[in-house]
């Protein structure tokens, strides 16, 4: 069989099965079998066919399923659960509010910075979104703030559970594509540091713009004792949590899997301290954690046997013989993927989307002589922004489903525009000076 007709004979069982409402997971294991029986069955009668096929398909997958290296993601994602679920998120964005005083935008700026701290902590694009539209955009708009200011940077923010460590998303990516988790992991902070400062400088310009955007109004005023009191009990054990894991992985005290497991002790440690433990919180924590991190590895079973498919098929080398051969600058190819990735976003949650792209794509990249953290880095921005692209990006729902009655689809895409472009700028830059990504990761041992 031909590359291309084994190609798609794949994708268009994945898709077809996707058409019908079968959940994606179920979708790649079922497209799966059915490649097995035909690709790695052999000769003999069907039932022989596919015992032989998915045997040797599930063999070769468990092993990727096992890895220490996923220990990660279940870490990461009860991090987060507990900090939403114990209310020291609330208790965090309380105080980072009450420290920004007066300045004009206080409360964009507070999303910023407190959803920027959410997102590490949660590692959820889509959680930090629902908890950042619920609980500023009722209070923006009560205190006046246009539709732009209110939802723009909630839609940024929540991007950032990708690029900032802890993000379970990276470890997913790191995984299927047999990276170094931890260089991953750390070569999000600098990209994702900036990311945030942009934000900061857009909505600034914002203000400054157009100050009935974003109205100044009377608040309490703070002593700097209270200050200081707010700071050190409210935001830095905090924030702490996160510059440790960065530091355990950076300086090789630990292994990812070790630093999300001490992570997840602090914000567990964070909650019995600040009386905030329940046992109905740390039971819906669990759960929680648990239901995605099964998701998870349904998911990375689906994609490692696809792969395994891909390559047994002579699809994949097909296809990176297909595309090299247009004799295209190195960066274009770069370019072509960014975009299939944005058209995929409009219709597809990532995890669907690196499951169909990271077997395709970071063959490609090797071949074509991109540094693979560096590729996968961008790949990380094109899957956070493609959140957010029109018409059908899952962000912009959940930001609907938490916004103020009366407020439109189209309200919503105007807001996330701007925000959008400060990632696109930000992978240009990445582009042109790779070191922005690989820097940090050089200094870990």
């Amino acid at each position: 069989m031909d590359w291309y007709i084994a190609l798609s004979f794949l994708l268009g069982m994945i898709l077809f099965f996707m058409f019908l409402g079968v959940p994606v997971a179920l979708a790649f294991l079922a497209a799966n079998m059915v490649g097995a029986t035909y690709f790695m069955g052999g000769s003999g009668d069907l039932l022989r066919q596919m015992s032989r096929g998915i045997g040797q398909l599930t063999n070769n997958a468990l092993p990727t399923v096992t890895s220490f290296n996923l220990m990660p993601v279940p870490m990461f994602l009860l991090m987060g659960e507990i900090f939403f679920h114990t209310g020291l998120a609330n208790k965090m964005f309380s105080a980072v509010d009450r420290l920004m005083g007066r300045i004009p935008g206080r409360l964009s700026f507070v999303t910023v910075a407190g959803g920027t701290a959410f997102a590490t902590l949660s590692g959820s694009s889509l959680g930090a979104t629902a908890l950042l539209g619920s609980l500023m955009v009722p209070e923006m708009q009560k205190r006046g703030y246009k539709k732009h200011m209110a939802i723009g940077p909630i839609l940024g923010t929540g991007g950032l559970a990708m690029l900032i460590p802890p993000s379970a998303l990276a470890v997913l990516l790191a995984t299927l594509a047999n990276l170094d988790v931890g260089k991953l992991l750390i070569a999000g902070v600098v990209p994702g540091l900036m990311l945030a400062g942009f934000y900061v400088i857009l909505i600034l310009g914002m203000c400054l713009w157009d100050p009935e955007a974003a109205p100044s109004y009377e608040v309490d005023k703070s002593t700097l004792v209270e200050k200081l009191k707010l700071l050190f009990f409210d935001v830095l054990p905090m924030m702490s949590i996160v510059v440790g894991v960065i530091l355990l992985i950076l300086n090789g005290w630990a292994t990812p899997s070790e630093s999300a497991a001490f992570g997840c002790l602090g914000v567990l440690a964070l909650a019995i301290l600040y009386g905030k433990l329940t046992w109905e919180g740390f039971k819906n924590s669990v759960n929680g954690a648990l239901k995605v991190t099964t998701m998870a590895l349904l998911i990375i079973f689906g994609s490692a046997t696809f792969s395994q498919l891909l390559a047994f098929s002579g699809a994949s080398s097909g296809l990176i013989k297909w595309a090299t051969q247009f004799d295209l600058a190195p960066v274009v190819m770069l370019l072509i993927m960014f975009g299939i990735l944005l058209i995929l976003g409009m219709f597809m949650d990532q995890l669907s989307m690196m499951l169909l792209t990271v077997p395709i794509f970071f063959p490609l990249a090797q071949t074509l002589g991109f540094d693979l953290i560096w590729f996968a880095v961008i790949i990380l921005l094109a899957l956070e922004i493609s959140f957010t692209t029109p018409p059908f990006g899952l962000l912009l729902f959940v930001m609907k489903g938490v916004s103020a009655p009366g407020t439109t689809m189209r309200d919503i895409y105007l807001s996330a525009v701007p925000f959008m472009a400060c990632a696109i700028i930000l992978v240009g830059l990445i582009i042109a000076f790779p070191q922005i990504a690989l820097w940090l990761p050089s200094f870990g041992r």
